[in-house]
């Protein structure tokens, strides 16, 4: 694959994640919850992905019963629990708070690896931490006023989304990325359904509208994100399409601004670039790539 393509799929990926926090705020208003709309995306990807492996690769539907704890981390520890925080957190903050608190994510893979794998700290993975966590104070807030559950609700989705990196690095070491995303969303399924209140789902979700709502949020932020994201790094290096998904935090924020009329102070325009900074640093050359 030409490079030019797969930094188009990677970008298109970071877009679509932008976007969540527009679908997760309106069809909260309409009543439905992190669980459920957690749940839909979660359906609908996992029957997407199984689809397409089952018509493309079937072989890569077959896993080991012992390695359900990988899948478990990457589903459910992770994907239920990361969306759980950041729907709730895109609740509560401004999208531009919400996806940079997200978006420290590579700072606790950073902290994880060298503990689990016994890679390095470096002296740039302290100039990282350091950019990150000063980013953070700055987009949180110095005022009395700043939603401290929402800002901590942006930390721990961080948190959980930089376990994926972690369970997954043990997944990718037996299973092609295909497979490894594919039982992420069978077994995120599997933990959220008993959570949803099928009743005033199916009450709220059977008009038309919502129904053509939910259907495009779990295809474009689910599926379609994951499949370009995947087979864009496919024809890239890791660090490359890391970088290239820095994209998703901007598009929140612009989205906040345009759709909500968020706006941003100075000094959460510094946090934001401190906290990307950081993640370049991380990922400048010369560094192994963490992310699985």
């Amino acid at each position: 694959m030409r490079r030019g393509k797969a930094y188009l799929m990677v970008i298109a990926a970071a877009f679509l994640w932008g976007t969540i926090g527009l679908f997760v705020r309106n069809l909260a208003a309409d009543g439905l919850s992190n669980s459920q709309l957690i749940a839909f995306r979660a359906w609908v990807s996992a029957g997407i992905m199984v689809l397409w492996l089952a018509l493309r690769s079937p072989g890569e539907l077959r896993i080991r019963l012992t390695d359900w704890w990988m899948f478990a981390g990457t589903g459910i520890v992770s994907f239920v629990l990361f969306g759980s925080c950041y729907f709730a957190s895109l609740q509560r903050v401004p999208l531009s708070t919400a996806a940079v608190l997200l978006y420290t994510a590579p700072i606790f893979v950073a902290v994880l690896s060298t503990w689990l794998f016994h890679d390095p700290f470096t002296v740039r993975t302290a100039v990282a931490l350091a950019m990150a966590f000063g980013g953070c104070v700055l987009v949180s807030g110095f005022s009395a006023s700043a939603d401290a559950t929402g800002i901590i609700l942006g930390l721990l989705s961080g948190f959980f989304y930089a376990l994926y990196s972690i369970f997954g690095k043990y997944a990718l070491k037996r299973y092609s990325s295909m497979t490894v995303t594919t039982y992420t969303f069978i077994f995120a399924s599997i933990g959220i359904t008993p959570f949803c209140s099928f009743p005033q789902l199916a009450a709220l979700a059977w008009t038309p509208a919502m129904t053509v709502t939910l259907i495009i949020f779990a295809v474009a932020s689910g599926a379609a994100a994951y499949l370009l994201y995947t087979k864009g790094l496919s024809g890239l290096p890791a660090t490359d399409a890391a970088i290239a998904a820095i994209l998703e935090p901007v598009v929140a924020t612009l989205a906040g601004l345009a759709v909500f009329h968020e706006t941003l102070g100075l000094m959460s325009i510094l946090g934001i670039g401190l906290v990307l900074g950081a993640i370049l640093v991380l990922n400048l050359p010369g560094r192994r790539q963490k992310s699985a």
